[in-house]
């Protein structure tokens, strides 16, 4: 059993669901390459960890330029965007659901400016007698991104 370092490191199960989505290991292709130093689970915590806390290199065990690398390069061949998309049509067919969402509805929500933004910048939303801006989002009947 492995033991967690932090609260963002992946569980054994999640760690079954992400294991199959990532890419073969250059070393494993018939291209060739070198091995991996670290294992694929640590870059993965780092990275979540790094998205979640915003931790350094050393606080998560691994070079940051290892983690950003990884990161990068699988945010550019698509992998990221592959990942959530098949957690996400897992989450849907859980729930009893067809695997792509068929209606969406846009949502927002009113953020309070800080103190220290200018005027020029904010809005107001009447509604709510708040200023700040509006952020909105493409959500399914469920509420799920």
């Amino acid at each position: 059993m492995r033991q967690r370092r932090y609260p963002s490191d992946t569980t054994n199960a999640e760690w079954a669901l992400l294991e199959p989505l990532l890419p073969e290991p250059a070393c494993e292709t018939s291209r060739g390459g070198q091995p991996e130093k670290h294992p694929r689970r640590e870059i993965v915590d780092a990275i979540r960890g790094r998205h979640r806390m915003q931790m350094e290199g050393p606080a998560c065990g691994l070079p940051a330029r290892t983690v950003w690398e990884f990161m990068a390069r699988w945010a550019a061949a698509g992998i990221i965007d592959q990942i959530r998309d098949a957690l996400a049509q897992r989450i849907r067919r859980e729930m009893g659901k067809g695997p792509r969402a068929v209606a969406i509805v846009i949502d927002s929500q009113s953020v309070k400016a800080a103190s220290t933004v200018g005027k020029e910048y904010q809005g107001y939303d009447p509604g709510k007698k708040l200023n700040g801006r509006k952020r909105h989002l493409l959500v399914d009947s469920r509420g799920h991104p």
